[in-house]
């Protein structure tokens, strides 16, 4: 009998370990934390041994196979010693796969991937496909193997999931974008990072397809130098294209294989022009299975965004309030303060992974009055802007943050949460983080 052993018993983990136990794996669950109590229970029922707040070397070390959640970083000291002995290390994403026959959809990027994923997996719903979404949102993909035969997957894939790829392939890759992020965990070298993302290509062939965002010159200028095997589908909201999709007379145009559809952008139900961008990635996957284009037109139009992401909560003395806390980088709070058309009071900071601030500066100085930093060290962000904005005040919790925007923001402006940071000083996860806004929010 194959061992399986699973470091971390969260939602990756557990699934991974249900998914084990039926395929036939002798498994083992190791959590150097505590584990919640319903996975405990989930563990229990199905008969898996586990342990928590201990990684016990010599249960671990005998396996043939380990799950690692994504969050532990290779560096540490014990995936170190079991690449020594030879023992695969993967994600749940290359585990999982290898039990289903259903279509994959995986979609990766810096930026975006939440909604293309779910844009995506909305519209093959409305097409009545048997479709079921998973990875880096919602849950367990390992989990919905075990339970289901889904005809296709369409999956959230985060460059950590990547990283623990062997055989996994996508029929259909979608890449967002590629902008600097999580630089701790790839030696703070931006090109590593780029391989990482690029590696949801690596076992594609001929037969499969990448979708990809033309106007990224990190992406384009990558694939000229390492080129992949798949059809290439570009998408570009600056050019018209060949093939692929792009804008033409507030259209968009899809084109492939000699068959062309058009939409209008008019009546698209996201706003800002990344979420065009997302909505082309999502209707050239859609187009790839032969949905019909009525379903796709129907579908953009009437998808809600993903929550925590550029959500509108509520309107206050004709100030708008906006949930932008998965906003965890540069890049996606560029987006959002790029699609603000008043005057914003902006609520920003947390725990900074090496970002340049720069970047930002022209839209600072062209849309934000004023500047309420959250983090414990917002030492950064007053560097980079205490001299451009005339109003600066730092806070410490997110109810006095809301207050102080509350008293700063005029009528018919807007006050935007959009943290450019991961989240882990002052909140459990960017959830929690745009939990604690919507719910300081009400209570103003």
């Amino acid at each position: 009998m194959q061992r399986l052993v699973i470091l971390g018993g969260g939602e990756s983990g557990v699934g991974t370990a249900i998914l084990g136990k039926k395929e036939g794996y002798d498994v083992f669950v190791s959590d150097r934390g505590k584990i919640k109590e319903e996975y405990k229970n989930v563990l229990k029922h199905f008969e898996i041994n586990w342990e928590e707040e201990i990684h016990t070397e010599s249960k671990i070390l005998n396996a043939n196979v380990v799950m690692k959640s994504p969050g532990i970083p290779d560096k540490v000291a014990l995936i170190q010693k079991l690449h020594e002995k030879g023992i695969p290390v993967i994600s749940e994403i290359e585990f999982a796969s290898k039990y289903t026959n259903a279509t994959i959809i995986g979609i990766t990027g810096s930026n975006g991937k939440t909604t293309t994923t779910m844009l995506t997996n909305y519209i093959f719903k409305e097409a009545g496909l048997h479709v079921g979404m998973a990875g880096n949102i919602g849950d367990s993909y390992a989990k919905m193997v075990s339970e289901n035969s889904y005809d296709y997957y369409v999956l959230e894939i985060s460059s950590f999931q990547l990283d623990g790829i062997i055989d996994f392939k996508p029929h259909i890759a979608i890449l967002t974008n590629i902008t600097p992020d999580h630089l701790d965990r790839y030696d703070y070298k931006f090109e590593n990072y780029i391989a990482s993302k690029f590696r949801i290509a690596k076992n594609q062939g001929s037969e499969d397809y990448l979708i990809y965002d033309a106007d990224d010159e990190v992406i384009v200028k990558w694939l000229k130098e390492n080129p992949v095997k798949s059809q290439l589908i570009p998408f570009s909201i600056k050019e018209q294209l060949e093939e692929g999709a792009f804008i033409q007379d507030k259209k968009i145009i899809i084109k492939t294989q000699n068959n062309t559809i058009e939409m209008t952008t008019e009546t698209l139900a996201l706003e800002g022009k990344h979420n065009l961008k997302n909505t082309m990635a999502a209707s050239t996957a859609a187009k790839l299975v032969s949905i019909r284009k009525e379903t796709i037109r129907n579908s953009i139009a009437a998808f809600q965004g993903a929550e925590h992401r550029l959500e509108k909560v509520l309107k206050i003395n004709h100030v708008q309030y906006i949930n932008d806390s998965k906003a965890t980088n540069v890049n996606a709070t560029y987006y959002a303060l790029d699609s603000m058309k008043t005057a914003t009071v902006w609520i920003v900071g947390g725990v900074d992974k090496g970002n340049n601030y720069k970047e930002l500066m022209p839209l600072v100085r062209e849309k934000v009055k004023a500047i309420i930093c959250l983090g414990e060290d917002n030492s950064k962000i007053i560097d980079a802007f205490g001299n451009v904005v005339d109003l600066l005040v730092e806070t410490y919790a997110m109810e006095e943050a809301v207050k102080v925007a509350y008293k700063i923001a005029g009528r018919g402006e807007t006050v935007l949460l959009s943290p450019a940071c991961a989240s882990f000083d002052l909140f459990k996860n960017y959830e929690d983080r745009g939990n604690q806004f919507k719910t300081a929010i009400k209570n103003l």
